[in-house]
């Protein structure tokens, strides 16, 4: 199951609603399970939620349509593919760039080492999150591929020495 891109632009997500949409218990719990596991099967899914499997996939089909579910990953561990080094670059831009934000950002998501990307508030305008073989293949990201580019001010580099994702909400 993958999510469906309507309601994007050019590859990106839509606004998002700052009320957010109207959930029920059910629909919170059904977001619970799948974020805990996403290969969790449907009539599963309908059995620890207390719903017939149609209605479960009624709920979950309509969580897809309303953008709440954006889609499906595998967690893949970077290290186990080469990529065990990972840090968080924070870039400022030039004053004068910033009418261009998605260009660069496009830009930052066309870079193989990028895992993530926040466009943050503060004296920076981006903090990406970023995967490498080695330290010789970040401080040649940041020399070559970032630091170089005329709209980026400056850059910082943060290296993460260990990293945990959350299995869900609250835990």
């Amino acid at each position: 199951m993958v999510g469906s891109s309507e309601g994007r632009s050019r590859g990106r997500p839509a606004p998002k609603n700052v009320r957010g949409p109207d959930l029920d218990e059910t629909d919170r719990l059904i977001l619970r399970l799948l974020q805990a596991d996403a290969r969790m099967p449907n009539n599963a899914l309908a059995a620890r939620a207390g719903i017939a499997a149609s209605t479960c996939h009624a709920r979950i089909r309509s969580l897809q349509e309303r953008g709440v579910i954006r889609g499906y990953h595998a967690d893949v561990d970077p290290a186990a593919v080469g990529r065990g080094l990972q840090a968080l670059i924070a870039i400022r831009l030039q004053a004068h760039a910033r009418a261009n934000l998605t260009r660069f950002e496009d830009y930052l998501a066309g870079l193989p080492a990028v895992e993530g990307i926040f466009f943050v508030t503060g004296d920076r305008d981006f903090l990406i999150h970023v995967a490498v073989p080695d330290s010789d293949t970040l401080r040649e990201l940041v020399a070559n591929n970032l630091s170089l580019r005329p709209e980026v001010a400056g850059t910082n580099t943060t290296v993460i020495f260990e990293y945990r994702r959350p299995v869900g909400p609250g835990s």
